[in-house]
């Protein structure tokens, strides 16, 4: 057992996932910042989270800049919820105190790597197209295509392929002006940046991919598909979004240094997401899968694992589940390679927790995952990792 994530990251390792099996627990933000602060001192200069990319340039722009306030980049630059969360305004305070009279190459940056949605709404793409319409200078009017933004945001839109704009003929003429925009930006590259600069380019470009990504997500919206198969085409498309986004990302890190992404365990694993409620099942790939295919051994995951939690009501795991025998061994938080947590679980062999409840958003270690992951992190207890 280890508490120093140094030892998990391996010579060809540029991105490091670490996971979280629930996003309810607090004390693996806790962690995590401890986690992060042991890798700013090996190397590492960056660090990507589970919320919408675009906000987050806000928060990027104040750890390394110093601009805006935290209470506002806290307030704008998270999306789905993540900004109230302690552990997180630690994290970017921080940063931007570790950054204070260091040298831009040595500033550690701050990404976000998801698409702006939720399980039941995404935006309008409005924002982010002409954000990239603006930088181009183009003479293009969206909102006849677009029409009143409400149209696309309200949860009918996601929940009701008939109610989703995502097909119509609008949205495919903006589809066709999205890439028209994504051509022009980068046959026009070099003048742009001398123009304007190297960051301003590539934040129109993170704006302009966003707008594509949410016009797929829409036209997935809009796919009349029985239920099941529905709920597997939408995580799978947010997913490759996620995957397109953490690829970006470590094309504009490489020469500065590694990466931390930080996110669900669904997201960052190598095997197949699983989720099923009642008689509703859904089986895809999510980015760890996509983005480990594509990195090979550059891609480290470190799932994580919880023993009892007061923050979900989680009790004590039953000593023969995975997280029983990881609770034996590990009295407040460590780390474990996989096959050690594997090899502990052959005799008898160790069986999957049933003692959750979905509302909880905790998914239990299984054989599959751990046969596919690096490492493991588990808390015994979240009110122990006080970091």
């Amino acid at each position: 057992m280890s508490q120093d994530i140094r030892d998990f990251v391996t010579p060809s390792c540029d991105l490091l996932a670490l996971g979280e099996p629930t996003h309810q627990e607090p004390a693996f933000g806790r962690v995590r910042n401890e986690l992060f602060a042991q890798l700013a001192d090996h190397g590492f200069r960056s660090i990507a989270l589970e919320i919408d990319r675009v906000a987050a340039l806000a928060v990027n722009d104040y750890v390394q800049e110093g601009t805006g306030s935290l209470d506002t980049v806290m307030r704008e630059g998270f999306s789905h919820g993540w900004g109230g969360q302690d552990a997180n305004r630690r994290l970017v305070s921080r940063m931007r105190e570790y950054n204070e009279g260091r040298p831009p190459g040595q500033r550690l940056a701050f990404h976000g790597f998801d698409a702006p949605t939720e399980n039941t709404s995404a935006p309008s793409p409005r924002p982010y197209l002409e954000h990239a319409r603006d930088y181009l200078a183009l003479d293009l009017d969206f909102a006849g295509l677009i029409g009143d933004d409400t149209r696309w945001s309200r949860t009918e839109a996601v929940l009701d392929a008939a109610m989703s704009p995502g097909a119509s003929a609008e949205a495919e003429r903006l589809r066709s002006h999205a890439d028209d925009m994504l051509n022009s930006l980068y046959a026009r590259a070099p003048e742009l940046i001398a123009a304007t600069s190297r960051d301003e380019w590539f934040r129109a470009r993170t704006h302009l991919t966003a707008g594509l990504g949410l016009l797929r997500y829409h036209k997935q919206c809009a796919q009349p598909l029985e239920p099941s198969l529905r709920i597997a085409g939408l995580h799978a498309t947010r997913d490759a979004l996620m995957a397109q986004n953490l690829l970006d990302i470590r094309g504009i890190e490489e020469a500065r240094g590694a990466t931390l992404v930080f996110a669900h365990n669904l997201h960052l694993q190598r095997n197949l997401c699983v989720w099923r409620l009642g008689d509703l099942a859904a089986d895809w790939s999510g980015a760890g899968a996509v983005v480990g295919s594509l990195l090979g051994e550059r891609y480290v995951c470190v799932v994580g694992s919880l023993g009892r939690s007061e923050a979900l009501g989680l009790r004590d795991p039953d000593p023969d589940t995975y997280e029983g025998r990881l609770q034996r061994r590990i009295t407040t938080w460590g780390l474990e390679t996989a096959t050690t947590v594997t090899a502990s679980s052959r005799a008898p062999v160790a069986r999957t927790r049933t003692d959750t409840h979905p509302r909880q958003g905790y998914f239990p270690l299984d054989q599959a995952t751990l046969d596919a992951v690096d490492a493991v992190l588990h808390l015994s207890d979240g009110t122990a990792a006080h970091t």
